[in-house]
């Protein structure tokens, strides 16, 4: 008999799913219900029509219904909500967009209803547009097509983006977050960048803020630091996260996950066997915890889409845990984060070792070098990567892939210093900044050269004299300061013949532009009999992460 596959969403997931599952089994039945308008839409590529990146609506549409039945021999149905699932008689039951209901039969069932956005519960919550679907861009860019001001609230990966493409209409737009930063994916120092690229660009930013009422025509009440504040609002946008949808799993009595996902097993069937669910409701295997996870994201949503096609199809699989990789252009500017952050990991409890590295994203010899910041977290037992982040103008995305694929090969952070990566000098270095990343991994498992974190120096007990080791005239641009001592200077070149004048018996913090200079100084001090350490990642690093504290952004002229 013809095995009956019916799926409940068409967009990534599900549509991966029925696409895969039709190139496996000619002879399977495959239905997809979906309750929006338009199957298979490009819901990432949402907000760059709204700033006219993307020109045409159509080319946000990948697929029809009728293309789908011409190629795949896929049953799709829109407008087709599914309101109930009855286990024991494998049927699920539709509504229509006439009003009318039918039970629709299965043998194995999917469940890919995607995630809602999250709306904020307070008076006016009805003026908060979403941006999930085709009919939530027709509604923000009519909006927008007459607003001159827009609040987005929530500084997220979508968030930034719909800020920077309203702004590219000439809206006056302001972010309002109630994290103390933007892109809490990225650690401060490394975000604060990102929140430096939005201010330049004429982006009112609020952190630590939260909204109070949406209640007016033109303005959005916030709050931060005690006081409320009046922000001017024709357009109200909903950017702070998602929910999964999982109260048709709820309903069904299936087990859930972390906030009301569905909870699956490796083969991502649930705690009915003929169930499987797959997307953002779903809940992911973590790769690096034992608990489940959510990682809303359209590469994992098509990944396990074909995943779940080979297993219901009879194929082995390899199930593969999630690390969560992703990437947001901001004004030119590139954020990139994979695997844990620090704070995660400090909040886990978790034991880490943290490398700030500043490279140039190709040599620095040929024209258009520019710089970028890549923070590596490490296992200090094993040596294993635990995640990495990186802003820059241009090469970050290239790291960060580089480094995902390294975890997903359980590489070590030592072992980066070994691969073998692409080089010319229009395109990176020699010594690559992957390259660079294991190097310092490499020394610091082997203990050569002890490092210091930022936030640590600050929270030294021990009042440890800071050297910088850079010239005078980088000195004066702007140097490490604590309160315990006035800052001292003795250049690295120097510093042989000099450094007699260093106090014996008391820690020294030694620090650079970026850290390098920093290594070599330290691992001279250290072979003299001096207990150095390096500040991780050196001036750079220390200056952006007071500049997260302040909420000053740096100068200018020092970036």
């Amino acid at each position: 008999m013809t095995h009956k596959v019916v799926i409940i969403g068409a967009v990534a997931a599900g549509m991966s799913a029925a696409t895969r599952l039709r190139r496996l089994d000619e002879d399977a039945s495959i239905v997809v219900l979906e309750a929006g308008d338009h199957p298979s839409f490009a819901n990432c590529g949402l907000p760059y029509y709204v700033g006219g990146v993307i020109p045409e609506r159509d080319s946000l549409l990948l697929q029809s219904p009728a293309a789908l039945a011409a190629r795949f021999a896929i049953d799709v149905r829109v407008r087709s909500r599914v309101t109930a699932i009855d286990r024991a008689a494998r049927t699920v039951t539709v509504a229509t967009a006439d009003g009318g209901t039918y039970a629709e039969p299965y043998d194995s069932l999917i469940l890919s209803p995607g995630a809602s956005p999250v709306i904020p519960d307070v008076p006016g919550s009805a003026r908060a547009l979403p941006l999930r679907d085709i009919a939530d861009v027709d509604r923000l860019t009519a909006a927008a097509d007459s607003a001159r001001s827009a609040v987005v609230i929530g500084a997220g990966f979508v968030g930034l983006e719909v800020a920077e493409n309203l702004a590219r209409r000439g809206i006056a737009v302001t972010v309002v977050e109630l994290a103390p930063q933007v892109l809490t994916a990225l650690d401060p120092e490394l975000a604060i960048r990102v929140e430096r690229r939005l201010t330049d660009h004429g982006i009112c930013v609020m952190t630590g803020a939260s909204v109070e009422s949406l209640g007016t025509a033109d303005a959005v009440v916030a709050s931060a630091d005690g006081s409320t504040e009046s922000v001017a609002a024709d357009v109200v946008v909903a950017a702070i996260g998602v929910r999964p949808e999982g109260s048709l799993a709820a309903d069904a009595g299936l087990t859930l996950g972390p906030r009301g996902s569905i909870l699956v097993d490796a083969d991502m069937r649930t705690s009915d066997p003929a169930i499987f669910a797959v997307g953002d409701a779903a809940a992911k295997a973590d790769a690096l915890s034992d608990e489940p996870t959510l990682i809303p994201l359209a590469n994992l949503a098509n990944r396990h889409g074909r995943r779940v096609a080979d297993v219901i199809a009879g194929r082995a699989h390899r199930p593969v845990p999630s690390v969560g990789t992703a990437v947001v252009g901001v004004f030119g500017l590139t954020a990139a984060v994979t695997g844990r952050s620090e704070r995660r990991l400090a909040a886990e409890g978790r034991a880490y070792r943290a490398i700030h590295t500043h490279p140039m994203d190709h040599a620095g010899y040929y024209p258009g070098a520019t710089q970028m910041a890549l923070k590596l977290l490490v296992d200090p037992a094993t040596d294993l990567i635990l995640g990495a982040q990186g802003v820059g103008e241009a090469g970050v995305d290239k790291r960060i892939d580089v480094i995902a694929t390294a975890m997903a090969g359980g590489l070590t952070a030592s072992a980066l210093a070994d691969l073998e990566l692409a080089y010319a000098p229009a395109y990176g270095s020699a010594k690559d900044p992957v390259n660079m990343l294991g190097y310092v991994a490499e020394n610091l498992a082997a203990g050569e050269t002890p490092s210091l974190q930022w936030h640590e120096l600050a929270a030294a007990d021990d009042a440890p004299l800071v050297l910088d080791v850079r010239t005078a005239a980088e000195h004066a641009r702007g140097t490490v300061t604590v309160p315990w001592q006035d800052p001292l200077v003795i250049p690295v070149d120097e510093l042989r013949e000099r450094h007699g004048e260093l106090p014996r018996g008391r820690r020294i913090v030694v620090h650079c532009q970026v850290g390098q200079r920093g290594h070599t100084a330290t691992r001279l001090l250290r072979q003299l009999g001096y207990d150095a350490v390096n500040l991780d990642g050196g001036w750079l690093t220390w200056r952006d992460a007071q500049a997260s504290l302040t909420r000053e952004p740096a100068a200018a002229s020092a970036r």
